[in-house]
């Protein structure tokens, strides 16, 4: 990695977070993969080397449990869905220079050989944890064949991540109140051994990453919570016959945690592409290995991988850090986010169905906010892009220009072009190079489109149509300098819409790829003659709009929709519930008698609390912000109507209330008594 603008002479590896592959794409996902593709392209344009890779994400717990739904193995059921995204991803026109997947043999080989490095130099170690395990049917329950509730925000949290609350990564054995998926049974939890990869040893090294690391703002300051903080040591194996196993020497059960080979997938699949072109083309070592330009695209809800793990990793085995991490922001519908598991998305199967041309989404996810922005679409809105900027502005220019070139002259008019138009082609130039060396993708793109709108304004202040009699030299030379325009607002914006831009610039009697030619091109000479062109864009009426809207309602709230049941009302996509639901939970108040630290564990600390009719025993994971000393007589918010659960083989009975990542108690303001009601 250098820290040079970009194009260096280094090559440069663009990759995209993995998908799992385990059910159909909206519109959401799109975002990170469509961002992905138009960074390479742009980078292209720069004349960067540049290799675009990512892969399906074949292991770990999402796909084994949905194989087991369907009654399918899990490697059938992730190929299955690996050849599903490998079209959709061509639909979008979304050109991955090598698209593989992590059960390939490159994959598992290269994933062996990391761990294995990682182990000879004792960042790996065994220790004992506390394993989900279904009693009854006698077997582990890993990451998502669990759920429970999550000990640092109490949402309903999966075995790995607590995916509906705080988002964080969660570690074996932390998630409460376990439960299997499959059976519904209760589980407990027992002592098996695992390897851990020891993150600690890395705290100074990613300290200095992070300060180094460029990219969008969310990817570099989130993680300093962690790399600043305590960083604790990860877990990288699991109890599950679907996966990479570990590599050793004596006979082991254990398959690495899906989240050791997700990643070393981008190695993987660089390696695949430059053994397909050859090393003089593209050399995966010179990439990987001496610090070459390695670029992430991913969704934000991954950025600890990617900025936590997945460095320590490539240090600890003598790779190269990534240079840059961009970390996409979600996309929400009607202020509402996504849910997969309700239906309420927008497919990319139902956005092909609609006949929609791919070109109009890219440019609407690239465009419609900054990168790490969330973003609300609606078909609404979706049109309102199309219909204004596409049709009104960048299409009306394009085309109204290259007619008028075409009727008048054949082609493009022989004259310079001005040194008025220059200037602005080279303005826009940089423009672009500037903002793809901020990771702005909006910038560039928008690069294309302010030059369309100052060519619309051009050619209507100049109004060649009226010269044509009066000042035939004048009308040519502003003609002249409108397909010039034309020229490069196609290759300004072809990174964003490869279709529409490419069938532009053969019409303009251009030849080759536009996705071939780099920026300078944009100041060279457009062709003499060209046939008359088509309109690049067609409004999106009304009608349509409405349709898909109805369409979109009844999606979501038909009577299998889950999402149907029990909301009454949304403010900024906030769900509600009736008062009667909350009216079940039995909050009381509660006084701290004692609190001891649980041996083994980090987090948690076994509390007494009086309220008021009993004293409770209860597990909170608060150990890391008090010491058990200075709980004692504390006043706190218990939920006391919870099911019991067994934490770290300590029974505890309720839950106590705490906000936000530093477990702030919740207390009363008053002196309330031990066990007073709080409605």
């Amino acid at each position: 990695m250098s820290t040079n603008p970009l194009p260096t002479d280094k090559p440069a590896v663009v990759t995209c977070g993995l998908p799992y592959a385990n059910g159909n794409l909206h519109i959401g996902h799109m975002r990170t993969y469509v961002s992905g593709d138009a960074l390479s392209r742009s980078l292209r344009k720069l004349g960067q080397k540049t290799a675009f890779v990512c892969g399906s994400d074949m292991h770990g717990t999402p796909v084994a449990v949905n194989a087991w739904k369907e009654g399918k193995s899990p490697r059938e059921f992730a190929l299955f869905w690996h050849e599903k995204y490998k079209q959709t991803f061509l639909g979008m026109s979304i050109e991955f220079d090598n698209y593989g997947h992590t059960d390939d043999e490159t994959n598992t080989m290269l994933t062996r050989e990391i761990v294995r490095k990682l182990d000879d130099s004792n960042h790996i170690y065994d220790k004992k944890i506390l394993v989900a395990w279904d009693p009854v049917e006698d077997q582990p329950l890993p990451d998502r064949y669990v759920e429970g509730t999550c000990p640092h925000c109490g949402a309903t949290a999966r075995g790995d991540e607590c995916d509906d609350g705080c988002q964080r990564h969660l570690e074996p054995g932390e998630v409460l109140n376990p439960k299997s998926i499959i059976t519904g049974n209760e589980a407990e939890y027992r002592n098996k051994s695992h390897k851990f990869f020891r993150i600690s040893d890395f705290q100074n090294y990613l300290q200095g990453f992070i300060n180094r690391l460029e990219g969008t703002t969310n990817a570099k300051n989130q993680p300093r919570e962690w790399i600043d903080g305590s960083l604790h040591d990860w877990c990288i194996t699991r109890n599950i016959d679907w996966g990479i196993s570990y590599p050793s020497d004596e006979k082991t059960d254990l398959v690495l945690y899906v989240w050791v080979d997700a990643v070393v997938e981008y190695i993987s699949s660089t390696k695949q592409y430059s053994d397909r072109v050859g090393s003089t083309l593209f050399d995966w070592e010179e990439a990987w290995k001496q610090d070459g330009e390695i670029i992430h695209v991913i969704g934000r809800d991954i950025i600890q991988h990617h900025a936590v793990f997945w460095p320590a990793m490539l240090h600890g085995s003598g790779y190269s850090e990534p240079r840059a991490i961009m970390a996409t922001g979600f996309v929400n519908l009607n202020k509402k986010a996504f849910s997969t598991s309700r239906n309420r998305a927008i497919w990319v199967d139902d956005y092909f169905s609609e006949d929609f041309d791919p070109d109009l989404l890219r440019y609407y996810l690239v465009t419609v906010g900054s990168l790490q922005d969330d973003i609300d679409f609606s078909w609404a809105n979706f049109a309102d892009k199309v219909n204004g900027e596409l049709v009104g502005n960048i299409g009306n220019f394009l085309y109204r220009s290259m007619l008028f070139a075409q009727r008048e002259y054949g082609g493009a008019p022989e004259k310079q072009v001005s040194k008025e138009v220059q200037d602005r082609i080279q303005e826009a130039i940089v423009e672009f190079s500037n903002s793809i060396n901020n990771y702005s993708l909006r910038n560039s793109a928008l690069s294309g489109a302010k030059l369309a709108q100052y060519g619309n304004a051009y050619i209507q202040q100049n109004e060649p149509w009226k010269l044509l009699k009066n000042n035939p030299d004048l009308a040519a030379q502003i003609i002249r300098d409108c397909v010039q325009i034309c020229k490069a607002v196609c290759i300004l914006l072809s990174p964003t819409m490869p279709n529409t831009t490419q069938k532009l610039w053969e019409e303009m009697g251009e030849f080759g790829s536009i996705h071939q030619v780099t920026l300078s091109e944009s100041l060279e000479s457009p062709p003499l003659s060209f046939e008359p062109p088509s309109e690049p864009f067609m409004p999106i009426d009304d009608k349509k709009i409405k349709k898909l809207d109805n369409k979109l309602e009844q999606q979501i709230t038909s009577p299998s929709n889950p999402e149907k049941q029990s909301l009454v009302s949304q403010d900024n996509g906030q769900k509600r519930i009736p008062f009667e639901h909350f009216q079940k939970l039995d909050l009381r108040v509660g006084k701290i008698l004692t609190a001891k630290e649980i041996s083994g564990s980090e987090k948690l600390l076994k509390i007494e609390v009086d309220i008021g009719s009993e004293t409770r025993q209860i597990v909170a994971g608060i150990r890391k912000f008090y010491s058990p000393d200075d709980l004692i007589g504390k006043s706190v918010v218990v939920i006391t109507n919870l099911e019991k659960a067994t934490i770290f083989g300590t029974e505890s009975n309720g839950m106590i209330l705490a906000a936000g990542d530093t477990a702030d108690l919740l207390t009363t303001y008053a002196n309330s008594p031990p066990g007073e009601k709080i409605r």
